[in-house]
């Protein structure tokens, strides 16, 4: 079971979700929820108050989520990001991991030939889906 944060680390944790902190320092922050500073620090070093922290982080942007998204392809074409690219590709289902295959034959032409196949095979499959 997870372990449930004080009503003082959820407040902490929705100032420090906010971008750039909103514009307060740690000391601040912890002054506002009543804290020391070195609490706050402590808390900082605990799994599940950093776990909360990102969940939080992503609640906060999450109705941005299509504004991103819809500004990714600009990034990609005006600048020329090949990083920006492989994440929308990613995102889309589009780009899948490297797949390694280590092979125990012996490379004869009868097991490169069924790889080809496969290959092929795989190939129409792909064309009938779109």
């Amino acid at each position: 079971m997870a372990k449930k944060l004080s009503e003082l680390q959820i407040a902490a944790v929705e100032f420090l979700a906010l971008p750039k902190r909103g514009g307060l320092t740690y000391e601040q922050i912890a002054e506002k929820v009543g804290v020391t500073d070195r609490t706050l620090r402590d808390w900082r070093k605990d799994d599940a108050f950093n776990e909360e922290l990102k969940r939080q982080v992503v609640r906060n942007t999450l109705d941005r989520l299509p504004e991103i998204m819809a500004s990714t392809a600009d990034h990609i074409i005006n600048d020329g990001n090949a990083a920006m690219f492989r994440t929308l590709l990613q995102a889309h289902g589009m780009l899948t991991d490297k797949v390694e295959i280590d092979s125990k034959g012996n490379g004869s032409a009868a097991d490169i030939d069924t790889m080809k196949a496969e290959i092929e095979r795989m190939r129409a499959n792909r064309k009938d889906d779109k």
